[in-house]
């Protein structure tokens, strides 16, 4: 097998082996990427600050935290963690989560945060991965 292949096999299923762990499904993370793409992309992005800040490695940060991103005084102040749960309470209501923030928006299906968070969750150890030989 050529190295870069085997590269790429392995890469593939350790991110297959970390989902089955995670207990995201990889049909959970896709469903996710979709409505992320549709509700999110419009103001956030994955790898780069736009009207929101960027979301890649999200899971695991401190909301305010980015020093590059001007966050409301509300989100600066919060001292939240970003973890599964405060998504997941953020994208259904973030105004109760961190009163005074800046985001008018949420996510009304409970599915649909739940694959968003499912995929958000996921960022962090895709950028971990050995890239694609060239």
């Amino acid at each position: 097998m050529r190295p870069d292949v085997k590269r790429s096999t392995v890469a593939f299923a350790a991110c297959l082996l970390w989902l089955a762990g995670s207990g995201a499904s990889a049909q959970s993370v896709e469903r996710g990427r979709a409505v992320y793409q549709e509700h999110c992309a419009g103001c956030h992005s994955v790898e780069a600050h736009r009207e929101g800040p960027a979301h890649r490695g999200v899971v695991g940060r401190r909301a305010g935290a980015l020093k590059d991103y001007p966050y409301s005084p509300a989100l600066q102040a919060s001292k939240l963690l970003w973890t599964r749960a405060t998504l997941k309470a953020w994208l259904t209501d973030p105004e109760a989560l961190i009163p005074g923030h800046a985001m008018d928006y949420s996510l009304e299906d409970a599915q649909e945060r739940e694959d968003v968070v499912a995929y958000l969750a996921t960022l962090r150890r895709l950028a971990a991965l050995p890239a694609p030989a060239p």
